[in-house]
């Protein structure tokens, strides 16, 4: 007999009738020898409707009165599918979060659950009981026993919590779509259904607006190995599962708060080449790491920053051995690239850059949570170690710096995210040494016959801060990230750029980022009130982006896959803004009106189509 967490989305329980169908569903699995815990969320559009009544009192309603008005959804929808349960004859009861036992932090509307209490649970579920949960909301810690909600997507987060907590056989998240697909059904048609993915794939792809999974779900999935599996509330088809390696033992208590950085990583086989001052226009990248592919040259870390008048910068990082390979492709493509630039411009310029290093921090619980990149690049300025380029994805920050300060670098870092010592690699030619805790994050191995690329994802949702003149020098960073932390902005994307000037005697570097848009203008004006104290320039703010991204944990070592996104929007006229890659994502800036374009034109140059088109259910 299994352990069995069910989790069914506004949609899945919009109506009486959805209701009793989920009921039905729920008996089915019940009958078929199951212990069944179900979360549910509120019904169809309760939560905007209770919020539309909030701001029509208030403009700004106070966040704990939010909290009390927002967790009555879940109640509704609680009671009557344990009503619903109870007339087909199976023993239910309905609990709020705070009768379940999730303890969550006194941070009202954004909560981490920090333990949850089982005993009661586990009392109704030995007895035969259908515990029907309220999804999204939590109590505080604290004596005052306040009712906290856990933010969006936190359904998920409630599910699949409860479901590492009681340590169930697996969870399953029903939704309005049959599984995971490749890319939003919405915008592409032919999106195909994915059998499986695994946890790293789903963290990105969750974090990229893949709005299937909330990411602190995945986080929690990934962090205590819970198997996963997303199903439509609508069909018996069997879904998608997404897959984790079973991790060595994690306490349950501090859940969601918990170490945010599982390990750091270090490669001194790195070397940089960037092209500076290529055109800013469609089709440069394409053109370069197109011939990079033709010569095999695998390429680590790329960033091209945000574009400087009608030019802008491409970085790159490759291993030593193919360094020479790399160099000769870049140097062989600048002419061609300075033949199509305004004669005005000065020309694109090839810069190698050998005696770097790139050191790394990875873990699951780094997502939506501002601070730890900050610390990450305090830690750095704190050891004088001056950061060269920057690569961020959802569970990693990559930093590229000199050589000589690697060992500095990574015994800071380990102290201040207190990473034990633990296994440590040898640095032989094209491999990278390892200072690893006992849980380690790295991208998982492929899936048998996984493709290059798992999913395209589109963010319409994002705007772009670009500040000029930075002075190159340790501690700038931390203090620009830092301030975004302390105002509770998060930040995707960083990019620094290649080109470095002088002025007054001062090395200076722009340096650009995208936060959400809500974020954008706050972020702004908080940044231009510190720009003449802190010395650095002017301070842009770009709403109109769109981010696209590929993910795929088979694109590991494989030259080449990020030429062919590059080419696809090329094709389309597309001019990329800004690049990031990490090792199974790579990230581009676009103009928001060209944004669903490149995202089907990608979908398609990677083959993901399938023949079946999925509708939306309204």
């Amino acid at each position: 007999m299994a352990l069995i967490v069910q989790k069914y989305g506004g949609t899945s329980v919009g109506s009486v009738e959805r209701i009793q169908a989920v009921a039905q569903r729920v008996y089915k699995t019940v009958k078929a020898g199951n212990s069944i815990v179900v979360v549910v969320s509120a019904m169809g559009k309760t939560t905007d409707g209770l919020v539309k009544l909030a701001t029509e009192i208030s403009p700004n309603p106070n966040r704990r009165e939010m909290d009390m008005l927002l967790s009555t959804g879940e109640q509704v929808t609680i009671a009557l599918l344990s009503m619903a349960l109870q007339e087909l004859g199976q023993p239910a009861i309905s609990m709020t979060g705070a009768q379940v036992g999730i303890v969550t932090e006194a941070e009202h509307s954004r909560a981490r659950i920090l333990h949850i209490e089982t005993t009661r649970l586990t009392r109704h579920i030995n007895a035969g009981k259908v515990v029907v949960v309220a999804g999204f909301q939590g109590t505080s810690s604290a004596g005052e026993m306040e009712i906290t909600t856990l933010g969006r997507g936190g359904s998920d987060t409630s599910a699949v919590a409860i479901a590492a907590a009681l340590g169930a056989s697996f969870c399953e998240i029903y939704t309005d779509v049959p599984g995971i697909l490749t890319t939003d059904p919405r915008l592409v048609a032919e999106a195909q259904l994915m059998d499986a993915i695994s946890c790293d794939e789903m963290l990105e792809l969750a974090s990229l607006g893949a709005k299937v999974l909330h990411p602190r779900a995945v986080e929690i999935a990934r962090n205590y190995g819970v198997p996963l599996v997303v199903r439509s509330s609508w069909t018996d088809q069997p879904g998608t599962w997404v897959t984790s390696a079973k991790p060595q033992g994690r306490s349950l208590i501090n859940l969601e708060i918990a170490r945010p950085v599982d390990h750091v990583e270090f490669d001194t086989n790195q070397a940089k080449v960037a092209l500076l001052r290529v055109p800013d226009k469609p089709g440069v990248a394409a053109r370069l790491f197109g011939e990079i592919s033709r010569q095999k040259v695998d390429v680590d870390l790329i960033i091209q920053s945000v574009h400087e008048g009608n030019s802008n910068d491409i970085a790159f990082t490759v291993t030593t051995p193919i360094l020479k390979r790399a160099e000769a492709v870049a140097t062989a493509i600048a002419p061609a690239l300075r033949s199509q630039s305004n004669p005005k411009l000065e020309e694109a310029e090839v810069m190698v850059e050998h005696n770097i290093a790139k050191v790394s921090i990875a873990g699951a619980g780094m997502i939506g949570r501002p601070g730890v990149a900050a610390k990450m690049f305090a830690t750095l300025a704190e050891a004088g170690v001056n950061i060269q380029m920057i690569s961020t994805s959802e569970v990693k920050v990559s930093c590229v710096v000199d050589a000589a300060q690697c060992d500095r670098a990574v015994l800071a870092l380990r102290t201040a995210f207190e990473i034990e010592a633990g296994e440590q690699g040898s640095r032989g030619a094209g491999e990278s040494a390892c200072i690893d805790s006992p849980l380690r994050l790295r991208p998982s191995a492929p899936l048998p016959n996984c493709p290059l690329v798992r999913g395209v994802a589109l963010d319409l949702k994002q705007a772009r801060l670009a500040i000029r003149q930075l002075p190159d020098r340790p501690g700038m960073a931390a203090k620009l990230f830092g301030l975004l932390a302390q105002h509770n902005i998060s930040v995707d994307m960083i990019i620094q750029s290649q080109r470095c000037r002088v002025i007054d005697g001062v090395p200076r570097r722009d340096i650009a980022f995208t936060v959400s848009q809500m974020d954008g203008e706050s972020a702004k004006e908080m940044l231009i009130q510190v720009a003449a104290e802190l010395g650095w320039g002017e301070v842009v703010l770009d709403s109109a982006i769109a981010k696209v991204s590929i993910v795929g944990a088979g694109m590991v070592g494989q030259p080449g896959v990020a030429a062919k996104m590059f080419e696809a929007l090329a094709q389309q006229q597309i001019n990329i803004q800004m690049i990031a890659t990490s090792e199974i994502k790579t990230s581009c800036v676009v103009a928001q009106e060209q944004g669903v374009k490149a995202l089907q034109a990608i979908h398609t140059a990677f083959g993901l189509a399938g023949s079946e088109k999925f509708v939306v259910p309204a």
